[in-house]
């Protein structure tokens, strides 16, 4: 590889939240953070030499992208995902949290109903709940291992409830599931027959493994994408979280203006100037260090697999599709989920992503982040398999 993702870099000091905030969040200091969704690689070079430009000019005013920032972004998707947008259907965020509560006040009322499904990314729950709307839950269906959709209660629950949006999160966070063309299709069919708004969440597109494809919701059908909200960002991809850029994507000009209207009215105007320019570095240049990344995250994936497979066979992997988050289901240990906190906290020395944050559906489960050094998720496991061999012992 031209890249060298095997560095352990130390992040302690750099004010990341990963890192630095053990005593804010309750946390023993001496924990691995496995927790929060950044990686612990370095961002391609490319970007932080432009950057490092922008410093040494050293005026930091108000700035603005231009054509060359819209069609960085439409060449991405267009070259990876062939899908091609146009530039008037971007418009900018500082985030995709942030665009979903934004859609949810522009395209709903107080009291309306907005469908999920759990268990789900944490925030999709607050957008509904802290703006005052009425929280459905479609929750996914755990079966021989894999989780799928039960499509007569998504339904059902639209018609019952009067379903005014959809949040949608492809690929899944946490359970890791692409979901296939015929899926999307049969959701979208229904959000259609029943006059029901998608808002996707595609932050995870660039990342699915061999033998799995991620498909742009707005690329199905015409049809969708004036019916969509779609919310991208190179903050997964490259590790950019922290420079707060995301493109979010309405192609019905009506669904904009909404949209556009709910960002004046929070006094939102554009990106920051590192976040700007560090999205078009990153689209433009950053395409063979996702390659090798993706390589060396699917070893980490086997990593995982093969270790619990072999020694702890007693915790199952729910093999991602995409992602680079991986649920693991202790369920099988019969420990409640407050015991086995304690367990992985006090005693494996892991701070995990504990699975009731994403809902009730998530009990039993924890989220595992694999984009690190994989000598850390070597050490991971070891602490985990002599944390469960005695977890009998412990004193709870």
């Amino acid at each position: 590889m031209s890249y060298n993702f095997d560095e352990v870099i130390d992040r302690s000091g750099s004010y990341s939240v990963k890192y630095d905030f053990f005593q804010e969040f309750k946390k023993p200091e001496k924990v691995l953070p496995l927790w929060v969704a950044d990686m612990d690689f370095q961002s391609p070079t490319e970007i932080t030499r432009e950057l490092s430009k922008v410093l040494e000019h050293g005026i930091y005013g108000y700035s603005n992208s231009k054509e060359d920032y819209d069609q960085a972004v439409i060449s991405w998707f267009q070259t990876h995902f062939q899908w091609e947008a146009q530039p008037e259907w971007i418009v900018k965020t500082p985030g995709i949290v942030f665009a979903i509560s934004t859609a949810v006040r522009a395209l709903s009322r107080e009291g309306d109903a907005v469908l999920i499904q759990r268990p789900v990314y944490a925030p999709f729950t607050s957008a509904v709940q802290l703006n005052n709307r009425t929280l459905v839950n479609n929750p996914l269906q755990y079966i021989d291992g894999s989780y799928q959709i039960d499509f007569e209660d998504f339904e059902q629950k639209i018609i019952d409830h009067k379903v005014k949006l959809f949040i949608l999160c492809n690929p899944h966070n946490p359970v890791g599931r692409v979901w296939t063309r015929q899926e999307l299709t049969r959701m979208g069919e229904i959000c259609l027959k029943h006059g029901v708004i998608i808002i996707a969440d595609e932050i995870h597109a660039d990342f699915t493994y061999p033998g799995y494809e991620h498909i742009m919701f707005a690329s199905i059908k015409p049809e969708f994408s004036q019916n969509l909200i779609l919310c991208t960002a190179p903050s997964k991809t490259f590790n950019l979280a922290g420079l707060q850029a995301s493109n979010i994507f309405i192609p019905n000009k009506e669904l904009r203006s909404k949209f556009k209207a709910e960002l004046s009215r929070q006094g939102y105007h554009g990106l920051n100037t590192m976040g700007m320019l560090a999205c078009k570095t990153a689209y433009e240049h950053g395409a063979e260090w996702l390659k090798e990344l993706k390589v060396y995250l699917t070893g980490n994936r086997d990593y995982i697999k093969d270790f619990l497979a072999e020694r702890l066979p007693e915790i199952h992997m729910v093999e991602p599709q995409g992602t680079y988050l991986v649920w693991l289901d202790f369920r099988a240990l019969g420990l409640k989920d407050s015991e086995l906190e304690d367990m992985l906290l006090h005693k494996a020395g892991l701070w995990l992503e504990p699975g009731l944050k994403y809902g009730p559906e998530g009990a039993g489960f924890q989220r595992i982040n694999i984009a690190c050094p994989r000598q850390i998720l070597v050490k991971a496991m070891h602490q985990l398999e002599q944390a469960v061999k005695t977890y009998g012992k412990i004193e709870l």
